[in-house]
């Protein structure tokens, strides 16, 4: 479907953002003027003048953000319109440019005195940068001198051409062609339809778009392997030329996040792994398979209970499922799927897949790419569950400390899915539905807890292979990403010769360490939502207090707000029992 033929209901309002792209023009040629900073080198030795740089470059920062995010969007709606390609590239050119004028600030912040930095904080002028500041207290030693700063932000527009060549192979080049169903139905094979056939009951179709499907990968291994391996070698070059030990350090560091939480989650899933092998073989026996095949994984165990729900009933549940957190909340919801801020329908040249963004003094957006499937139903939810977070955060937060870190940013869209996984359960007398949510539950802490743990240690690898100086090949990815199939995915099912190359199909590999925060991020919302549901509006009110906190803290002690502590193993072990606790369910139900 061409998006000329998508209703405008189902459009985002990207004109809320600029009505034209002739508007765009005149902002991009208003931003150039105001890029020029040398006025402030050498004068950031003052509150005043620290204050005065920090307005206008606040000013820059957000006529940017406006022209990019634009841009951004109007390329995913349709990335072979090479005007917006091009106007994104523009606006990530300007980007670089501003990183570059400003490269002087930490350096030369960095040089002052302590007690001139302590003085900052307490003046209240700088309040709005307090966390900031303390953070550049913190990581002097990694700051360099200001010429090298003005180098390495010039490097900038060509550091993201790694992701950039990646999304446009993924989203423009590649094709799958089309499969024949065993009734002799053509199917269009995309990542929409790739994701809907891989959970239906059709076997013999999965196992043909599973084959056919990562043979378009294979084709490119070399050039996606040599893709890959140059993104890493950009983030070994950050890290050795900022003085950190590694690229994880630089990582966890870098959002101030303790590697113990890294540590923890490694430990914890390793530990528990028993526990996935023998969910997998209960897949093998219920699905009654000889041999059991990467292409099962997602087979539904439990039939007729799918949700195939038109978009607007889909909203419907969600806000029903989301009530724990009370009615400004849900009026929220209601007004993001009614005002234009979704964009629903899979349509020829949009990017696949699904996000939340958006930018400070407006509301978000979010990229769908909606299926009547029960995982399309959740994702609306996750991807609310983002956008509501950032909602908070900019009308509670000032500029500079709206901006929320990563490593929070999939707490809130997780709490989303299982008050909204709950609620189904609870809300259903249907016996063969409770199995069904069962189920689904057990596959969600599968796919965001275990795989993604599974592509973080995959990302360690791969770092700590180019650190000891080995160059990444196809071949030497492939071995790498099999192994670890086989460690967390068990004997119970047929590592096949195509999920080898799954690594070169993973959008998320280009934003290097990001991944093992959708495992925190689950391991969170399981303790934050069963705290809602057991302690009621207390709760909701703590939780509020975390998702209006912003970037004004370490993420850590921000979740400390809603009641989890990542430090210490009681949230992760939370996880793994209510995983081995919903599997006993499963199992018995499935007995009976």
């Amino acid at each position: 479907m061409e998006r000329s033929e998508v209703q405008n209901k189902y459009k985002w309002k990207i004109e809320d953002i600029f009505a034209s792209d002739e508007d765009w023009e005149t902002s991009f040629k208003s931003a150039e003027q105001t890029l020029d900073f040398k006025e402030f080198e050498g004068k950031l030795n003052s509150a005043e003048g620290l204050c005065a740089f920090e307005k206008r470059q606040e000013a820059a920062a957000k006529a940017l953000e406006r022209l990019y995010l634009y841009a951004h969007m109007k390329h995913d709606e349709d990335s072979r319109v090479a005007k917006y390609t091009a106007m994104q590239s523009r606006a990530m050119s300007l980007f670089v440019r501003f990183s570059s004028e400003t490269a002087f600030v930490e350096p030369e912040l960095s040089s002052l005195d302590d007690a001139v930095l302590y003085g900052f904080l307490n003046d209240d002028r700088l309040k709005d940068y307090d966390y900031y500041i303390k953070r550049l207290i913190a990581q002097k030693k990694h700051i360099l001198s200001a010429a090298e700063e003005k180098i390495l932000a010039e490097c900038g527009e060509v550091n993201a051409q790694f992701q950039n060549i990646f999304s446009m192979i993924d989203n423009a080049d590649i094709r799958f062609g089309e499969i024949v169903s065993p009734q002799g139905e053509k199917i269009e094979l995309t990542h929409g339809t790739y994701g809907v056939i891989l959970h239906g009951d059709d076997r013999e179709l999965r196992k043909r778009a599973f084959e056919q499907y990562y043979a378009s990968y294979i084709a490119l291994t070399n050039t996606i392997a040599a893709t890959y391996y140059g993104n890493v070698k950009k983030d070994v070059f950050a890290a050795k030329v900022r003085k950190y030990d590694s690229c994880l350090q630089r990582a966890l560091e870098g959002e101030d996040v303790a590697t113990c939480v890294y540590e923890n989650l490694l430990e914890a899933v390793h530990k528990y792994l028993p526990s996935m092998h023998r969910y997998i073989a209960l897949r093998k026996k219920i699905l009654n398979l000889d041999e059991q095949h990467m292409y099962d994984i997602y087979a539904p165990l439990v039939k007729d209970a799918e949700l195939k729900l038109d978009y607007e009933d889909a909203c419907d549940l969600v806000v029903r499922g989301l009530s724990p957190l009370g009615e400004e909340y849900c009026g929220l919801l209601r007004k993001g799927f009614s005002e234009g801020w979704v964009d629903v329908c899979e349509s020829t040249g949009k990017r696949s897949g699904a996000y939340s963004t958006g930018m400070f003094g407006l509301h978000p957006y979010v990229l769908l790419n909606y299926q009547k499937t029960t995982h399309d139903v959740f994702t609306i939810a996750h991807e609310m569950g983002h956008s509501l977070h950032t909602y908070y955060s900019n009308a509670a937060q000032p500029y500079a400390k709206a901006d929320y870190r990563i490593f929070v940013a999939e707490v809130a869209s997780t709490v989303n899915e299982v008050l909204l996984l709950k609620y189904i359960l609870s809300a259903t007398d249907d016996r063969n539905m409770k199995k069904y949510l069962l189920n689904y539950f057990l596959d969600t802490v599968r796919t965001t807890l275990h795989r993604q743990t599974m592509f973080a240690e995959f990302e360690y690898l791969a770092h700590d292979a180019v650190e000891k100086g080995t160059p990444l090949t196809g071949e030497l990815l492939n071995e790498m990403y099999l192994n670890l199939n086989k460690q967390y995915y068990g004997e119970a099912i047929v590592h096949d010769d195509q999920i080898a190359y799954e690594w070169s199909r993973i959008p998320h590999f280009y934003t290097s360490f990001y991944v093992y925060k959708y495992a925190t991020g689950i391991i969170s919302a399981i303790s934050i939502a069963n705290r809602i549901l057991t302690e009621g509006e207390s709760a909701v009110k703590d939780y509020k207090k975390f998702l209006s906190s912003g970037g004004s803290n370490s993420p850590v002690e921000l979740l400390k707000l809603a009641g989890v502590d990542l430090t210490k193993k009681d949230a992760f072990e939370t996880a793994m029992l209510e995983f081995d606790s919903v599997l006993d369910q499963f199992e018995k139900m499935m007995a009976d």
